[in-house]
Parts: C-alpha cells; structure tokens; sequence
C-alpha cells in the first residue's frame, strides 16, 4: 500500500507544503513537518515541495493478522431507534466470527440511547460498545469517525461492517482511510477464510460481473451491506455485556457546525412492504404505469420501476431497484416488462416469491423467478387485476 512519507534529511521547513493541502493533513511540529490521518494522498504536497523531500513509498509488508481479533458492527442509531439493517450485519457478523472462532461486537454512537444496547444483546453479541454524550445526538461525520477511531484502535477487530445507509456511507469511507485500508461497498456476499481474509463480493463493471474482493494485507477490513440483502439474526438469550466508554474532548471536536435540521416529510419506502409490483422496459409509455399501479394496489402493496424509466423521468428514484437504486427483499413481487439484467436482479433476487411477466421466453429473469408467464403484460395484468377484484366481491 502506498503512502507519503517526507525524508527529513532533505526538509528545510520552507513550509511550502502546509498551505497547499486542501485536508489539512501537513502540519509542523517542532523541527520536522508531519502528515497526520488526514492525508488523502492528493500528491499536491509533492508537487509543492522545492527541495523534492516528499515522495510516495510503496510498502508490501503484510499486517500480523493474529493481533486483530473479532467482527465489529456499527449498529446505526437514528432518531431514537436503531436501522434494522444493524441486525442483518449482526446476523452476517455472527456467521463470520464462528467460522474462525471470533467474537461479535457491536458499536452503538449517539445520546439518550435507552434500551438499545441491551436489545443488541438480545442477538447474540458478546459485547457492545456504547459511546453516549450529548455531543453526539446529531450525527456528524467528524465526530462520528473520530469515536469509530478511538474503538477500532483499541479493539482491534479484523472486520468491521457497516450498513450502507446515508449515514454509513459518509462513515465507513473517513474511518477506513484513517487506517489505510480497503473497503468495500455495497457487498451482497461475505465469506471468511481460514486465515480471516473476508471475501468481499459485490457486482462490478455495470453489474457485468461479481467480484470478489480480499483485503489481504491490511486490518481491520471493512465491508459495507445493503439494507435487506443479508438476513436478520436470530435472538438469543442475552450472554454478553455492555461497555461505556467515554467521550473526550478530541473525539467530539469538529470544525462543522449544525444550524439547523429541517425533517423530510415520511413516505413509504419500497425497502419496507411485503409487495411490490415493478415495471420495466416492456412499459410503452408513462400513462401506461397507471396499470401497474393499479395491480400494486389490489395487492395491498407499492410499485416500483427499473433504472430506464427514472431516466426517462417517469417517477422518481426513490422507485428504483437497482445498484443505483434501492434493494428490496418483499414477500411478493411481480416483474412486468423486466429483462433480469444483473444490477437488477441483485438487488431483489433474495425475495420471498418472484413472479415475472415478459414476452421473452430467454429473458433472464425467468433465471431467478419462482414462477414465470410468457406473455404480453397488456394482457396478463388487466387479467391480473379482474381476478382480484372479482375473488374480493365474491369473498364478501
């Protein structure tokens, strides 16, 4: 892994390379000039530097991999509760950890956090870590980071992961960049070898391929994980405990002030029902969505759409399942018009039951669908939507 380093040999304290960071990473502390974790490895400071004292060193000595220890989730806590996708990671952390004989830790940050920590006990954790301060009731990626620093240094996890929420995706990246490691987005398959190397898998290039991702030689590794990709664990009958820890004035230092916060109106999100009808490209036209919306609603559920027809501005993206969307695991959905392409089909292909509708008898949905109707859904669905009616007025 590469990093910068300044031969002081060469330094004359010009101070030329202060200035020109743009992370603020250069600093001088005494005679020498120092480059702190803020470092992005931007290289301006190379090009500033007149006495060529910087450089770029190129280091291939492998981490000792007995020295870290352990799963570490970062359990999300948001106004007043925690992300449901804490317990997915801590289902898919457990997993890992009794492969290699490691235990399973969960990070909690935030104020007034109630029973949350004891209801992550509840699913198998052998320790949480819980860092409580009123500084910390708003989240901020600063402070965020700086508390995620201060457990990792200490604890030494080999793997940590974190959920890919908003809120995940601003930290998982500054805390892993501290300890010049790697980490991986969006994973839908994790795995452990013997050795604790965490195969990381994930769809690259578009979504033409599943890559398969090791850290080999850096620690601690870090995995983000999409909401309803993995499974929720199971409870338990509580054997771990709960650590305090306590926040100091570096870790809630920040150069970002909050204003104000202004609340989102709640919408139903696609993440959360148990039924979802979609449509793809077979849909002609955007008065046309009117029928699938019109299914989704006799079935009690939402509709949702493929990346295309966001693009072509038929709805809005918060509809879209996808890499670039949302990732959905309902009880029930209906494909209408849908190919199966593969940043679609990783990101709804853990649901319960998938019935798909497409002319294409080769579509490569059917690849992945419980049930399949070859047909045009201009046809099926109208059908569709008279069967349900009509099954309701004889029902009553």
């Amino acid at each position: 892994m590469a990093s910068i380093k300044i031969d002081n040999n060469k330094c004359n304290l010009c101070g030329e390379c202060i200035p020109v960071c743009p992370f603020e990473a250069m600093e001088q502390a005494g005679n020498v000039i120092e480059i702190n974790a803020a470092c992005k490895m931007c290289k301006l400071c190379i090009k500033a530097c007149p006495q060529r004292a910087i450089e770029i060193v190129h280091s291939e000595n492998s981490v000792n991999k007995e020295l870290w220890q352990g799963v570490l989730v970062y359990a999300q806590f948001f106004e007043g509760k925690l992300h449901p996708v804490t317990f997915e990671l801590i289902g898919i952390g457990r997993k890992l950890a009794s492969e290699v004989n490691m235990k399973t830790y969960a990070l909690i940050i935030g104020h007034d956090m109630g029973n949350a920590p004891q209801e992550l006990l509840e699913y198998g954790v052998n320790k949480v870590f819980v860092y409580d301060d009123a500084k910390l009731d708003r989240f901020c990626a600063d402070t965020y980071a700086n508390v995620f620093e201060d457990i990792i240094g200490e604890l030494k996890p080999s793997v940590v992961l974190v959920g890919s929420t908003s809120i995940g995706r601003s930290l998982a990246p500054r805390v892993s960049t501290r300890f010049k490691t790697g980490l991986t987005a969006d994973c839908t398959t994790l795995t452990i070898k013997p050795n604790t190397d965490l195969v990381q898998i994930r769809p690259a290039f578009g979504g033409n391929i599943m890559a398969q991702i090791v850290t080999s030689k850096h620690r601690p590794q870090f995995a983000t994980v999409r909401y309803k990709v993995m499974d929720c664990a199971s409870k338990v009958r509580p054997f771990g405990t709960v650590e305090v820890r306590q926040v100091d004035d570096d870790m809630s230092y920040t150069k970002i002030e909050v204003l104000s916060v202004i609340q989102k109106s709640a919408v139903t999100s696609i993440t959360d029902v148990d039924v979802l009808v979609v449509a793809g490209q077979g849909v002609k036209e955007k008065e046309d969505l009117s029928l699938i919306k019109e299914l989704a609603i006799s079935l009690g559920g939402e509709y949702a759409v493929t990346r295309p027809l966001v693009e072509k501005g038929w709805t809005d993206y918060t509809r879209q399942i996808g890499l670039s969307g949302r990732t959905v695991k309902p009880k029930l959905i209906i494909t209408c018009g849908v190919s199966g392409a593969i940043q679609f089909a990783a990101c709804m292909n853990f649901s319960e039951c998938i019935v798909a509708i497409n002319t294409d008898k080769d579509a490569s949905i059917f690849k992945i669908a419980h049930y399949g109707i070859i047909g045009d859904l201009y046809e099926i669905v109208p059908s569709l939507i008279e069967k349900i009616k009509g099954d309701r007025e004889y029902a009553v």
